[in-house]
C-alpha cells in the first residue's frame, strides 16, 4: 500500500482589512497555523463524495517486512500460520464423504462440522481487541496455536460425533484470532497488497496440500480418516514454536497500544466505534458482508466439490479429491500472481473484473456436464476468487483509521468465518432433500451478492505521491 500524503480542504476568504491592528493579525495567523498543523497531525481529508474522511496521515511511518530484521522471521511465521489455517479449512471437504460413512450420518448432520466453528469465530470477534490490547501479538501467538492443538488432538481420537463438533469450535476460535491478527499486521506494511497476496497464497497452499494428504492417506494408504489429524497436530505444534519466539520480544500489549494509538476524537470503545459510529460503520459492515459471503462461497465450493464430483460428475475417489486440490491450487496461484496485478489497476476496479469472470466460470462448472471441464473451470474460478480477500483487507485499511484496523478486520474476518461455516451447512441441509447439485446455483447467487456489496463501498480518494 503506497504511502499517502495529506491534502487539506481550503476555504477562500476575503482579504483581511489592511487597517487591522498588527497584534490581531498575528493572532489570526497563529490560529490559522495551529489549525493547519492539527489537520496535518490528524490527517483528515475528504476522500470521496460520500464524505468519508481518510485516516492515512502524511507522517505515518510504514513498516517493512525486512526491516527491522526481526520482521523477517515474524513475516515468515505469519505465512506458516496461514498454511495451518488453510489446511484446517480445506481438509473438511475431503473428509466429509468418509465422516458420513464412519458415523453413518445424513448430509444435514454431517454438515454440522462446518457449522460448529461459528461459536469460535464469534468468540474471537468479541475477544480479539482485548487480547491484542492486553497481551499483544505475544498473546495471539500462544492462544491461537494452542486452540488448534487441542481441537486436533480430540479429532485424532475419533470421539463420538457430537464431541467432535463441539471441540471443532476451538479450531474456529484459533482461526479467527490468527486470521485477524496477521491480516492487520501485514496490511499495515509497505507493499501490503503484494504481501497480503503471499500471506493468503500460503493459506491456499495449506488448503491445497491438506485435501491431497487426506485423500492419499484414505484412498491410497487405506488409513482411517482420523489419522490425518496426526498431521494437523504436528502442523499446529510447529505453529506454536514458530510464532511464539518471533513475537515474544516486542510483541507485548504495551507495544501494540503504542503502535495503534487512538486518533483525537475517537471513542474508548473501539468495537462500538467501528460498528455503530458513522462514517466508519458503513465501511466495516460492507466489508463484513463481503467477507462473510466470499468465505461462504470459498469454503462451500472447496467443501462440497469432492462430493459433487463423486455423485454428479461420477468421478473416482482420487480424481474427485484432486478436483478439490485444483480449486485450492488455483486460489493459491491467483493470490500470488494477481496480488501484483491488483494494485496496478486498483482494488475497486480489479475486483469488478475478477467477479464477472468468476461468475462465467461458475456457469461453465454448472452447465457443462463433463468431469474434466468441471475440474478445469473450478480451478480457474479459484484463480480469480483468490485475490478478493486480500483486496478487501487493503480497502478496509485505506478507509479506516489505524486504531480500528484490528477491531474492524477481526470482526469482518470472524463473520467471514461464520459465512464459511453457515453456507456449507446450508448447502448440506438443502442437498439432503434436493441433491448436491444445488451447490451450483447457490454459489452463483452468492457471487452476485459479493459484487453488490463491493459496488456499495465508498470510492477511494486519489493519492498524491
Amino acid at each position: 500500500m503506497a504511502t499517502q500524503t495529506s491534502t487539506y480542504t481550503m476555504e477562500l476568504s476575503e482579504h483581511p482589512n489592511t487597517n487591522q491592528p498588527r497584534s490581531e493579525q498575528k493572532q489570526h495567523d497563529h490560529i490559522s497555523l495551529a489549525s493547519r498543523r492539527h489537520s496535518h497531525v490528524s490527517g483528515t481529508k475528504i476522500s470521496d463524495s460520500d464524505g468519508l474522511p481518510s485516516p492515512t496521515t502524511a507522517t505515518e511511518k510504514k513498516v517493512f517486512w525486512n526491516h527491522p530484521r526481526s520482521n523477517i522471521a515474524r513475516t515468515f511465521a505469519t505465512f506458516y500460520c496461514f498454511i495451518v489455517l488453510g489446511a484446517n479449512d480445506a481438509a473438511l471437504g475431503a473428509l466429509i464423504p468418509y465422516l458420513e460413512k464412519y458415523y453413518e450420518l445424513s448430509y444435514t448432520v454431517v454438515s454440522l462440522i462446518f457449522l460448529s466453528p461459528v461459536v469460535g469465530y464469534t468468540l474471537s470477534a468479541l475477544l480479539n481487541n482485548y487480547i491484542h490490547v492486553r497481551f499483544g501479538h505475544r498473546g495471539v501467538s500462544i492462544v491461537g496455536p494452542i486452540a488448534h492443538l487441542v481441537a486436533y488432538m480430540v479429532a485424532s481420537l475419533h470421539p463420538p460425533y457430537p464431541v467432535l463438533v463441539v471441540f471443532y469450535m476451538l479450531a474456529g476460535f484459533g482461526n479467527g484470532l490468527l486470521d485477524a491478527a496477521w491480516n492487520a499486521w501485514i496490511g499495515n506494511m509497505n507493499n501490503a497488497n503484494e504481501l497480503l497476496g503471499f500471506l493468503h497464497g500460503f493459506y491456499g497452499l495449506g488448503a491445497t496440500i491438506s485435501p491431497l494428504i487426506a485423500t492419499s492417506m484414505i484412498t491410497k494408504a487405506n488409513l482411517p480418516w482420523y489419522n490425518f489429524y496426526y498431521v494437523m497436530i504436528g502442523l499446529a505444534f510447529l505453529e506454536l514454536v514458530t510464532c511464539l519466539p518471533t513475537f515474544w520480544k516486542g510483541g507485548t500489549g504495551a507495544a501494540f497500544r503504542a503502535a495503534n494509538a487512538k486518533t483525537p476524537g475517537s471513542k474508548d470503545n473501539t468495537i462500538r466505534e467501528a460498528l455503530f459510529v458513522r462514517p466508519y460503520a458503513r465501511v466495516v459492515w460492507l466489508i463484513t458482508v463481503f467477507l462473510l459471503v466470499y468465505m461462504g462461497v470459498e469454503v462451500t465450493l472447496g467443501g462440497w466439490i469432492v462430493t459433487f464430483m463423486l455423485r454428479i460428475r461420477h468421478g473416482s475417489d482420487f480424481a474427485s479429491g484432486m478436483a478439490a486440490v485444483g480449486f485450492w491450487l488455483g486460489m493459491t496461484v491467483g493470490r500470488v500472481v494477481l496480488g501484483f496485478v491488483t494494485p496496478r489497476i486498483g482494488e475497486k476496479l480489479s475486483i469488478c473484473i475478477y467477479l464477472p469472470i468468476s461468475m462465467a466460470l461458475q456457469l461453465v462448472f454448472w452447465l457443462v456436464p463433463q468431469f474434466h471441464v468441471s475440474a478445469v473451470a473450478v480451478a480457474l474460478e479459484g484463480f480469480f476468487l483468490g485475490p478478493m480477500f486480500p483486496a478487501a483487507v487493503i480497502v478496509a485499511m485505506k478507509l479506516l483509521p489505524r486504531h480500528l484496523h484490528v477491531t474492524a478486520i477481526g470482526f469482518a474476518a470472524a463473520l467471514g468465518g461464520v459465512g464459511a461455516a453457515v453456507f456449507p451447512f446450508a448447502v448440506g441441509a438443502i442437498a439432503q432433500k434436493k441433491g448436491v447439485q444445488v451447490l451450483q446455483p447457490i454459489a452463483l447467487a452468492l457471487l452476485v451478492v459479493i459484487l453488490a456489496a463491493w459496488l456499495a463501498l465508498p470510492r477511494l480518494g486519489k493519492k498524491k505521491e
